[in-house]
């Protein structure tokens, strides 16, 4: 019996007080652990400083500093598996852009805490600012997933 889509409902988070970006207050609720927004806002906006600070002090330059690092580690294909007679196959799909959103932030957080700073929001930052430069721990993500699915795409008519 197929499974039946809801309507689904997608409550509007609004925007952060600083930049007015809804992509910048989705960040910093990703980042919030244990309900302590405070500290999660703290964190997410030393870590746009530090974009802003290499876009020369220009806030709105540091902004968009912020949605082309995005751009860098956003996914496009992804695979996922399928069984098949018996076989389980890696078929190459197509990332819904919510999904891509959620995965592009998940890998930015666990590359900052995989790196050396003192701060989250420097590392953060760090991370942020190797994702412009085409590098750092989610840009690599990105290139790994999209390497698996190019390795995977005979399998690609096995989608569903």
């Amino acid at each position: 019996m197929a499974r039946r889509k809801s309507a689904g409902f997608k409550r509007d988070i609004g925007t952060d007080e600083r930049y007015n970006s809804e992509l910048v207050q989705k960040l910093i609720n990703i980042v919030m652990w244990r309900g302590k927004k405070t500290v999660a806002t703290t964190i997410v906006y030393e870590a746009m400083e530090m974009l802003t600070k290499k876009a020369g002090g220009d806030r709105q330059k540091g902004l968009e500093f912020f949605y082309k690092a995005f751009d860098q580690a956003i996914p496009v294909v992804e695979v996922r598996a399928r069984r098949v007679g018996g076989s389980v196959y890696q078929v190459p799909t197509q990332v819904r852009p919510e999904r891509a959103r959620s995965l592009t932030f998940r890998w930015f957080i666990s590359a900052a805490k995989a790196r050396p700073n003192k701060t989250m929001g420097q590392r953060l930052g760090a991370e942020l600012l190797a994702a412009l430069e085409g590098q750092g721990g989610a840009v690599k993500k990105k290139i790994d997933m999209h390497k698996m699915a190019d390795a995977n795409r005979a399998f690609s008519h096995y989608a569903w």
